[in-house]
This record gives C-alpha cells, structure tokens and sequence, in this order.
C-alpha cells in the first residue's frame, strides 16, 4: 500500500468521526441548558418532573437560613459548615459592605452542590479520549501547515473551477500553479508530463477525481524520491566524544535560533550542551548567541567581534573534549554574496573540527527560511556546491503558504529534512517527519475513498 492510499485511508476514517464529536457536544449542552429535553436522551435516566424539584432547590436554597444551607453542604463532603458561614449568609441577605466576597463564597458552595447533584456531566469524560485520534506530532503538522494547505488548495481549486476539459490548456495551467505553489520547476513538468497519461487512463472527468490524480501523483513522487533518505540526526559514535553540529546558511534564515531551541533540546534531555559563535562578523551576532545561551542556560564560546571564527570554533572543540560536554553547537557567517570566501572560511572550521575530532561534525545542517519559497531552494543549490551539507533545518513553515517547498528540495536537490520550525514557542522545532508533512500539506484535499 502506498502512501497515498494510507493517507487516503486516514483521511477517509475523519468524516465518520467527528460528527460524532459534534453530536456529544450538542447534547452536553442541551443537558446543561434544557433540562427538560436531556429526558429524552439515553444516556440520563432522570424525568422532567425529577429535574423540576432540584432547579427549586438550588433556587430556593438562596433564600434559606442557615440550617438548610448546612444541610446540604453536609450532602457535598466537601465544604465544612461553620457558625462565621452562618453569618455570612446571613450578611448577604442583609446586604452588608463586603457582599461581593461573599457572594464569591456562596457561589463556590453552590458549584459545588450542582457538582454533587448533577452526577450525568461527568458521563460525558469518559468520551474526551476519542478526540484525541492523532498523534501529537500530527496534530503540530496539522497546525503548522494550515497556512500551506489552504493555499495550495486554494490554487488547486482555481484551477479546477476554470476547467471545461482536460486538454493542453489544462496541463499548461497546472505547471504554473504547481510553480506559484513552491513546488519546483522540474517536479511541476515532471507531475504535468506524467499526468496527461494517467488522467486519460483513469477517464478523469469529475473536479475531485482529477484533483486526487494530481495529488497522489505529488505524492509517489515526493515518496519515490525518498526511498533511501535519512531524515534522522547523527551523534557520534564514541560515547566519551562529542558531538559537533555545525550550522550553516545566508543571515536572517533563523539559524542562531534554531541553535537555541536544539539546545534548550538538549538540555533539557540532560545532555551537556556547548554553543560556539562562529559568526564574528554580522553585527549583534555574538550577543544574540550568548543571550540564547544565558536563556536555555548552556554555556557559549565567545571571542571578540570579528575575530577569527575557525579560532573559536577551535577553543570551543578543546572546551568540549576536555570539559566532557555531549553537544557541540557551531553557529558560522552567512556571507553567501561572496562565495569564494566563504567556502574558504567553512572549509577552514571543518578542518580544525576534524583535526580535533576526526568523526565530526557529525552534521553540518543548512538553515532555510520556508517563506522564501524558491529563494530557499536557489541558496540550497549554492551552499550544497560550497560545503558538504548533510540535511536541511526548514524554519518559519508555520507562516507561509509555501510548504511545497519540502517537495522541491527532496526532489531537485536530495537533501534530507531533518527539522522543521512549525511555531515560535521553545519546543516548536522538531524533527521532520515525511509522513506527517505529506498528512498536514493534502488534509482535506483528497477525497475520502467509500468502501
């Protein structure tokens, strides 16, 4: 079964469910507004003359001295009767100065007598475990590419609205919407090409059958591609040695950043983290660093500005081996306008990294800002030609309507994803995961298969 079809299967099983969610908020309320019609439902026993006697109750028992106040707080076994409560009440019926507080007290006893007198809301508990069908991780991807779906739908939808037939008009039309939607050039000619066929073959007439014949052939695509990728980071295989990350990339990506939320990460893992800043030469950089460092409480290897950066990177592999620190994090320049010298600066860092630890950096990742679409794959093109880069840090994919992009660069460059930011707090960044990407991008776009 391929991906398509289990993500097929997955979406068909959502309709069944969530109408039930609905159902049972439907008649939670009922039951808390309109007593009378709850009657009805099979899940409460009590009848509309039950109901009646205990509103009275609860209506009267404001009214009431302090005897039958006493009472029922006895009934609740949670709220002790005293004489000064007495006097409370009895203060609020005589309105005294201080009556908003003990308005606030009565209220409290008489939430906690509807609690003790309405035993049918807690039925309704057991049933909130049902909404919670998807995994954490699917609910982030869901919520981090709301902005990608609706925006790639929103084209796939224009498209298919203008379509009579599909002809070589149509397929024109679909490359550029496939491109305006981050794709890439040569996966949308490469999706364009294979679907003339397919389309033909399927009889394709309906709007959803010929989106679904778009959709899944993105798919096997995005999945063929795949096949032999590793999404996964690696550590060193010495435990006593560190790990280096090193961290790469053009300035304003979301690279310092992200080096700061692997780092808290880590650290809160329990893992002994050391940050390096490599980057002595944009303005502010050093200090960005060490503040992430003072904030997720890691220590960070600092020389003045523009010093050497293969020198602190050099201070920072000696800190690490001789202080017995388990993550080294490596952030560097990001002067792309000026390759030749950047190579030579890169080239210059990994050798002092490998002069000291022979197996590392065990990654050298390159930060890409989702929300310059096909400026993100120009740079990865570039720094793949500059430096060995082993995976890609995709930031920012929570705010832009261009996820596609994760295709483009699995299918043009074949780099690996390895973290994506789906959001601004501290535990937004995570690993990628090529399933649950393909899950949040198409939710809602593919057509429930009907058994």
């Amino acid at each position: 079964m391929g991906l398509f079809d289990r993500l097929r299967r997955a979406f068909s099983g959502e309709p069944e469910e969530e109408p039930k969610k609905e159902d049972e908020i439907v008649s939670t309320s009922e039951e808390n507004q309109e007593p009378e019609e709850t009657a009805t439902n099979e899940a409460t026993t009590a009848t509309p003359e039950d109901d009646q006697p205990k509103v009275a109750e609860t209506t009267t028992a404001e009214a009431k001295e302090a005897e039958p106040v006493a009472k029922e707080a006895e009934d609740t076994k949670e709220v002790v009767q005293t004489p000064e409560k007495v006097e409370v009440i009895e203060e609020i019926e005589t309105t005294s100065e201080n009556n908003e507080v003990e308005i606030a007290k009565k209220a409290d006893e008489e939430s906690l007598e509807q609690q003790s007198d309405e035993p049918k809301e807690t039925k309704a508990e057991p049933k909130e475990p049902e909404i919670q069908t998807t995994s954490s991780e699917t609910v982030r991807y869901d919520k981090g590419l709301a902005k990608s779906r609706k925006g790639f739908g929103a084209k796939l939808n224009a498209l298919l609205a203008n379509f009579r037939r599909v002809d070589e008009d149509f397929f024109e039309e679909l490359e550029e919407t496939l491109i305006e939607a981050d794709v890439g050039f040569e996966t949308a000619m490469k999706i364009s090409d294979e679907l003339q066929d397919e389309v033909k073959l399927r009889n394709a007439k309906s709007r959803s059958d010929v989106s679904d014949a778009i959709i899944e052939r993105l798919v096997d695509i995005y999945e063929s591609e795949g096949v032999d990728e590793d999404n996964s980071l690696h550590f060193a295989k010495d435990p006593t040695e560190p790990t280096v990350f090193l961290f790469v990339g053009v300035n304003g990506v979301g690279k310092t950043t992200t080096i700061g939320k692997l780092a808290h990460r880590y650290q809160q893992a329990g893992k002994k983290v050391l940050l390096a800043a490599g980057d002595t030469f944009r303005a502010g950089a050093i200090e960005q660093l060490a503040e992430w460092g003072r904030r997720v409480e890691v220590d960070v290897v600092t020389k003045p500005e523009k010093s050497d950066p293969a020198a602190v990177v050099y201070d920072a592999v000696v800190k690490a081996k001789k202080e017995n620190y388990d993550i080294l994090l490596v952030d560097t320049a990001g002067r792309l306008q000026n390759k030749v010298n950047l190579m030579n600066e890169l080239d210059k860092i990994k050798r002092v990294i490998t002069r000291e630890l022979p197996d590392a950096p065990q990654e050298v990742l390159l930060a890409l800002d989702a929300t310059t679409g096909q400026n993100a794959l120009t740079q990865a093109k570039q720094f793949k030609e500059v430096t060995d880069v082993t995976g890609i840090v995709l930031t920012k994919l929570d705010g832009t309507a261009r996820g596609g992009i994760v295709l483009a660069i699995r299918n043009e460059l074949h780099l690996p994803v390895k973290l994506v930011g789906l959001g601004e707090k501290m535990d937004d960044l995570r690993d990628f995961s090529p399933e649950e990407f393909v899950y949040g991008l198409f939710k809602g776009l593919v057509t429930p298969k009907k058994d």
